[in-house]
C-alpha cells in the first residue's frame, strides 16, 4: 500500500520546510506550495490525500483554497492552520467542509493526529461511497464499518440477495452486528420502500409470542380488549427480521412454518386467512443446527430460513477492521457529546487494538463511547479506557499446564517467542517508529534495538 500523500501549504518557507520535514519524517510522501493557486496546480499532478493549509495565503485564502476543492469535487481531507484569535475562520472552514483545524503555535503531536485522523475520516468514506455506488445502498451500508477480506465477502453476499425475495440466516455472537446487516439487505433492495420491522423472539413471553407474530382477535384469550394487527402483516411487502429466531417456541415454529409456505396468516381467535408478502430475514447467535438435533427447532422451519447463510465474523477474527470502527465511533460520539476529540494516544489504540472484545462490535463501540464521553482533551489516553482494556495483557500463550508435561518445556524459547511477539506489536502500535515503540515496552532504546537484533527484526 503506497504512503499516504500530503500537500502542505503556507506562504512562509521555514514552516513549509518544517512541516516537509515533520511528515516526511513520519512515512508521508510530501509536496509543499507557497500559494491557492500553485496549490491548485500541484492537485490537478500530486493528488493528496490531505492538504494542509494555512488560512493566510497570497493570491487567495484557504477558505478560498477550500472552495475550489470542494467546487471541484476533489476527493482529499482539508485541514486549516490558523493563529491563535482567528477561530472564526477556521469554524467558517469546518461549515465548508474541513476535516479539522490546529491553532498556531501548535503541537507536533497533536498535528500528526489531526493528520492521520483526517485521512482515516476521509478513507472511509471514500470507502463507504464506493461500496454505496457498487451495491446501490439507499441508506444503511454507511453503517457498516470494514475492509477486511471476511468483511468483503458479507458485502458481496447482500449485494447478491438484495433483491431477490430469498429468506436469509444471519449467524454470528452477540454484538457482530446482525440486524445491521438485515437492514443492509432490506434497504438496498428492492423493498427499501416498505416496512422493515424488527421481532425480538428471546425477549417476548412465551404466552404472548403468538399474538406478536400473527395478531388476535378481541376476546380470543383473556385481555384481549381489541383487535390487534400482527407483526407479520405489519410487515406486509416489506421484511421482518426475526432476532433469536431459535428461541420461538414449537407450536408457534409450526404456524410460522405455514406462514412462510402458503404466505398466509391467520391470528389467534380467528378463522379467516390473510394474505402476506414478507421476506423473512432470521438471526441467530446460537448453534441452532445443534438445537435441530436434539429437537428444540424445527428442521423443515431452518432449511426454509436457511436458504441463503450470511456468516458474522466475531470482531477478534477482523483485527484489521478494528481501527476503522475505532475512528468511526470516536467521530460519530465526539458529535454526540459536543466534543472535538481528534483521536487515541498510541498507547491507547495499542491498548484498544490488543483487546478480544467477548462482546464484539458492541463492546467496542461502548468501549469508546466511555472514553468519548470521560476525555478532559482532545485526544484519548489509557487512562480513559475500561480498566479491563487499559491494563489487559494477553499472556494466554503462557498459561501453566495443570499437569506438567513429561517431557518438559523449553523455556527459554517460551520466552522469545512472546518477547518477539511483544516487539512487533509494539512496532505496530507505533507504525514502525522504534522510539515510540521502547517507550511502549518501558525500555530503553538501545535494549529495544538489541532485541530487533536478536529476532533478526531490524530492518
Amino acid at each position: 500500500m503506497p504512503p499516504p500523500k500530503i500537500l502542505i501549504v503556507d506562504d512562509e518557507l521555514s514552516m513549509r520546510e518544517l512541516l516537509g520535514i515533520l511528515f516526511e519524517k513520519d512515512g508521508y510522501q510530501v509536496k509543499t506550495a507557497s500559494s491557492a493557486e500553485e496549490a491548485q496546480e500541484m492537485m490537478h499532478q500530486f493528488h493528496p490525500d490531505v492538504v494542509l493549509s494555512d488560512l493566510n495565503l497570497p493570491q487567495g485564502s484557504g477558505i478560498d483554497l477550500l472552495r475550489w476543492v470542494k467546487k471541484n469535487q476533489q476527493k482529499m481531507a482539508f485541514v486549516v492552520v490558523t493563529a491563535f484569535g482567528s477561530t472564526q475562520s477556521a469554524v467558517e472552514a469546518m461549515k465548508l467542509g474541513a476535516a479539522n483545524y490546529v491553532l498556531k503555535p501548535f503541537n507536533n503531536d497533536e498535528l500528526r493526529l489531526v493528520i492521520r485522523r483526517a485521512i482515516g475520516v476521509k478513507s472511509l468514506e471514500i470507502e463507504n461511497e464506493n461500496l454505496k455506488e457498487r451495491l446501490g445502498d439507499k441508506k444503511h451500508f454507511g453503517f457498516l464499518i470494514g475492509s477486511s477480506v471476511v468483511m468483503q465477502e458479507v458485502y458481496i453476499l447482500i449485494k447478491r440477495v438484495r433483491d431477490s425475495k430469498i429468506n436469509c440466516l444471519i449467524a454470528g455472537e452477540s454484538g457482530t452486528g446482525k440486524e445491521m446487516v438485515a437492514q443492509a439487505i432490506h434497504y438496498s433492495g428492492a423493498r427499501a420502500e416498505y416496512p422493515f420491522v424488527t421481532i425480538n423472539c428471546g425477549a417476548i413471553p412465551e404466552n404472548l409470542v403468538e399474538s406478536e407474530l400473527f395478531g388476535h382477535k378481541k376476546g380470543s384469550f383473556t385481555n384481549a380488549f381489541r383487535d390487534k394487527l400482527g407483526l407479520l402483516a405489519v410487515a406486509n411487502k416489506g421484511t421482518v427480521f426475526l432476532d433469536e429466531v431459535d428461541s420461538l417456541p414449537l407450536t408457534v415454529q409450526v404456524k410460522l412454518l405455514r406462514a412462510i409456505q402458503e404466505k398466509k396468516i391467520i391470528s389467534v381467535g380467528d378463522i379467516q386467512e390473510v394474505d402476506i408478502d414478507v421476506r423473512v430475514i432470521a438471526a441467530t447467535n446460537s448453534d441452532i443446527e445443534m438445537n435441530v438435533k436434539e429437537g428444540r427447532f424445527r428442521e423443515d422451519l431452518y432449511y426454509r430460513l436457511n436458504v441463503v447463510e450470511i456468516n458474522l465474523p466475531p470482531l477478534r477474527e477482523r483485527e484489521s477492521d478494528i481501527e476503522e470502527l475505532v475512528n468511526h465511533f470516536v467521530e460519530r460520539f465526539s458529535r454526540e457529546y459536543s466534543k472535538r476529540i481528534i483521536g487515541l494516544s498510541p498507547e491507547a489504540l495499542w491498548n484498544v487494538r490488543s483487546w478480544r472484545y467477548p462482546g464484539n462490535v458492541r463492546e467496542l463501540q461502548n468501549v469508546i463511547e466511555r472514553a468519548v464521553a470521560l476525555c478532559p482533551g482532545n485526544v484519548i489516553q489509557v487512562e480513559d479506557l475500561p480498566e479491563v482494556v487499559s491494563k489487559y495483557m494477553d499472556f494466554e500463550d503462557l498459561e501453566v499446564p495443570d499437569q506438567f508435561p513429561e517431557e518438559g518445556i523449553n523455556l527459554d524459547e517460551m520466552i522469545a517467542t512472546m518477547e518477539k511477539k511483544w516487539l512487533l506489536a509494539s512496532l505496530r502500535a507505533t507504525n514502525g517508529k522504534k522510539t515510540a515503540a521502547a517507550e511502549l515496552l518501558k525500555m530503553s532504546f538501545r535494549s529495544f534495538r538489541y532485541r530487533l537484533i536478536k529476532h533478526n527484526l531490524d530492518s
